[in-house]
């Protein structure tokens, strides 16, 4: 054999004929100076450690909206003026053997508003409670119309005392809002600052953790507290780091354990793991050191870096046991895995790497810093795994038993014996009949994922927190408020902008009481509130209580007198701005999409120079508008992928018709995957969005590996059958080994109680399986149509594998 061939593809050796002057130039450089390059590592991981020590899990509402889209726009420039409407907590005091009639429970109530109110981060002049003096009631007497403060003036919790209190509350339009329909709960309101007094950002995670212990305090004085709100979720999410770290110990343990059974040596086992943790402990040294922090968005992408990085060092680990059991020294067996399998490892991370990157395109800062860190996790894969650890390996070789076991498939080939029945089995997928049939049967999945995926929806498709198990404590929470005030906490406000001092106007305030109406028509909206609606309910006050005065009268010194008592809340100091409150029964993508799109037609009809309906605030208004970030970036995304990894293919191959063998497998696996949501109702969103991505990226790592060396192998004139049989031996068998490892390592998440994190194992098992099953079966299918009538593409493509160093010495 010659020399060239006995570097570019598995078969026997001849050590005495290395030249250690030969190989590429980057092969030379790094091997010839192995030493300084262990030392530079190992300085880098001790530097990078102790970084990491200072990386801080948190979380920001402003990383997780669309900061650019003009619903998000609309509510920063009016921001100061719609208290409430952004990041907010709702605290549900309950009394469970009474109502809030009650001064013991009013007295209870008072102490927890005013620690509440006293709590870093809280937006104090927007906090409300009955003990609030924005909480007031409006009411028609002899004398006209009266109000004040629905807590009585001097208050002593007399029995007097809390009749009145029932009847200011009574008046005050506060009952489904602030207090339960059935009286036994009240809400504290607090909107949250992004920023404390000092300028320093909040942490959500301190804040929610404050919650807590008022929780724990104030139920042990005999009410029940229930909790909701954007901090309170993050709060929740990252107490949950303890389960992930958890899940994360298990997949590196279940990784270690099926590589060993695999290789049966334990040194090379552990310099694979050790690897792969080391480039997790270089992304989380970098991501501090760069300023950045990991939230509850990006706290999987350890993992995948890891899971990545097994993948690759499996497959370096592999090449150098084969060649070590033909014979050669460690450093040369090291040597030789390396420019076979370097262009193509290098290839696969940068795919892994503009798989991440392309979340880029997302306007929502979570996703960016989630792209950001996994791009560097994969980026420094490219040190540790396709250098550092065939390096290593070249010093401490593998367990001779080991190395011969590698090669046991191998040589029963050499000696004519019987192949293994699995390797035969796949091979059967390079015959014309065979890979007609899963040619046909990959069309048919590739269609029924095609067809499925057209119900995939967007956003969130569940009440309450998606991100959290439906009966943990937070979506108990939800229920609860759900169900004793008569709707969710799924507010939109649409906003009317009119000029200064105009915004009682006659013609403006009948506008906004018939969009008001239409929208109380909608389907998921339960009620609304609106300067419009006070203007019907005083009339009606002022009429005896009849029904029949409930009507927007067209009356300008009616809404002057009206607007004169109104709260502020529902306009703002400079009437420049009405606010028309919309809660909504949840905050499902197909209800936001139905208000959204009346409120749109509306206001295309309804603009002018006297009035401007403007979406979005509130929280479901925010998360609106992070649905049409996502579904516009969606298919966006995708595109970019896969042009990335065709351009990436292309230039490795040199081939379209290798390229096509290599991506065709991939498509079919993201169909199947968005299928797959679809029946387990999961929407696309930020937390599933980057999962879509990584499918494509992590699934070109295994047609890469083995159609590199079925090119070769095609390149020395072998068939197509006993190219891809020596792929097999060679990196196939890898290929499977990881699939199946990494599989196993996700999949364990589906115990965990962050739900998202359940959901993304099982998504990302079905496409390391499938992405596995694509390159083992429909890649050799496609490669005998494509790749064997015209062999002068396989010589070509492998000719220019060659000329890049990686297959001739």
């Amino acid at each position: 054999m010659s020399a060239t061939t006995t570097a570019s593809a598995p078969g026997r050796v001849d050590s005495a004929r290395f030249d250690p002057r030969s190989g590429s130039f980057v092969e030379r450089a790094l091997f010839n100076h192995r030493a300084l390059v262990v030392a530079l590592c190992l300085l880098a991981t001790l530097l990078l450690g102790w970084q990491a020590t200072r990386l801080q899990l948190s979380a920001s509402f402003e990383k997780t909206i669309p900061g650019s889209h003009p619903f998000i726009v609309n509510f920063v420039a009016h921001q100061n003026e719609l208290k409430g409407l952004g990041n907010a907590v709702r605290i549900a005091v309950t009394n469970p053997t009474g109502t809030i009639y009650d001064a013991r429970y009013q007295d209870t109530l008072r102490r927890l508003n005013d620690e509440v109110f006293l709590m870093p981060g809280v937006d104090r002049t927007g906090l409300k409670s009955l003990w609030t003096p924005n909480t007031r009631w409006s009411g028609v007497t002899e004398e006209g119309l009266e109000g004040g403060p629905v807590i009585p003036d001097g208050w002593q919790g007399r029995p007097d005392d809390l009749q009145r209190l029932a009847n200011n509350i009574a008046r005050s339009g506060e009952i489904g809002q602030l207090v339960a329909l059935d009286a036994r709960s009240s809400i504290v309101f607090v909107p949250l600052l992004s920023r404390d007094a000092e300028g320093k950002p909040v942490s959500l995670t301190d804040f929610a953790r404050q919650l807590e212990t008022l929780r724990t305090k104030y139920e042990a004085q005999g009410v029940a507290i229930h909790i909701t709100g954007f901090a309170k979720l993050v709060g929740d999410l990252i107490e949950g780091v303890r389960a992930v770290l958890g899940f994360f110990a298990l997949a590196v343990a279940i990784a270690a354990a099926m590589v060993y059974a695999y290789t049966r040596c334990a040194r090379s086992t552990l310099l694979v793991v050790a690897a792969s943790l080391v480039a997790v402990v270089w992304q989380l040294g970098l991501l501090p050191t760069l300023g950045y922090a990991l939230d509850p968005y990006s706290m999987l992408v350890p993992f995948l870096v890891f899971a990545i990085g097994m993948s690759h060092g499996a497959q370096k680990m592999n090449g150098i046991m084969q060649d070590i059991g033909r014979g050669l020294p460690r450093l040369v067996a090291a040597r030789y895995t390396f420019r076979r399998l370097f262009l193509a490892g290098l290839t696969a991370l940068l795919a892994d790497a503009v798989g991440f990157a392309v979340l880029l395109v997302i306007d929502i800062q979570a996703i960016r810093e989630l792209a950001i860190a996994a791009s560097i996790g994969v980026g420094v894969l490219i040190f540790t795994n396709l250098i550092l650890l065939p390096i290593l390996l070249s010093y401490v070789g593998v367990d001779p038993a080991a190395a011969r076991r590698s090669l046991r498939d191998e040589l029963a080939d050499e000696r004519g014996d019987a192949r293994h029945p699995l390797w035969a089995f796949l091979g059967r997928f390079t015959q014309p009949r065979w890979a007609t049939a899963a040619v046909v049967v990959g069309a048919l999945l590739l269609a029924g994922g095609i067809v499925a995926s057209t119900r995939l929806a967007i956003g969130d498709l569940d009440p309450g927190a998606p991100e959290l198990r439906a009966d943990s404590r937070y979506n108990r929470d939800v229920a609860f408020m759900n169900a004793g005030y008569g709707a969710s906490s799924d507010v939109l406000a649409v906003m009317v902008r009119t000029p200064d001092g105009q915004c009682a106007k006659l013609s403006t305030v009948q506008q906004v009481d018939e969009l008001e109406w239409e929208l109380r028509q909608l389907d998921g909206v339960e009620s609304t509130n609106t300067l419009a609606l006070l203007n019907r309910r005083v009339a009606t006050g002022l009429n005896d209580g009849s029904a029949k005065w409930y009507e927007m009268l067209p009356s300008q010194d009616m809404v002057n007198t009206v607007t004169a008592n109104a709260p502020r809340g529902l306009y703002n100091d400079a009437c420049s701005l009405l606010t028309l409150y919309v809660y909504l029964r949840d905050h499902k993508a197909s209800t936001l999409a139905r208000v959204v799109e009346h409120v749109q037609a509306f206001a295309t009809r309804h603009d002018g120079p006297d009035a401007q309906f403007l979406l979005a605030a509130g929280s479901a208004g925010i998360e609106a508008a992070t649905n049409i970030v996502v579904h516009d970036a969606w298919r966006t995304m995708l595109w970019l992928v896969y042009g990335a990894v065709v351009l990436l293919s292309f230039v490795t191959f040199r081939s379209w018709r290798a390229v096509l063998v290599a991506v065709l497998p991939l498509v079919v696996t993201s169909f199947l995957a968005e299928a797959l949501m679809v029946a387990l109702g999961m929407g696309v969103k930020v937390a599933t969005l980057p999962v879509i991505a990584l499918g494509v990226g992590i699934g070109v790592d295994y047609a890469l590996y083995i159609l590199s060396i079925v090119l070769a192998e095609l390149r020395q004139g072998r068939s197509l059958a006993q190219s891809y049989h020596r792929a097999l031996l060679f990196t196939g068998k890898v290929v499977m080994l990881t699939g199946v490892t990494l599989a196993a390592g996700v999949i364990t998440w589906v115990a965990s109680p962050i739900k998202f994190q359940a959901d993304m194992g099982v998504l990302l098992a079905f496409m390391f399986l499938w992405n596995m099953l694509g390159a083992l079966v429909l890649l050799p299918a496609l490669a005998c149509f494509l790749l064997t009538p015209s062999r002068q593409a396989g010589r070509a493509a492998a000719s220019h594998l060659a000329a890049d160093g990686r297959v001739h010495r």
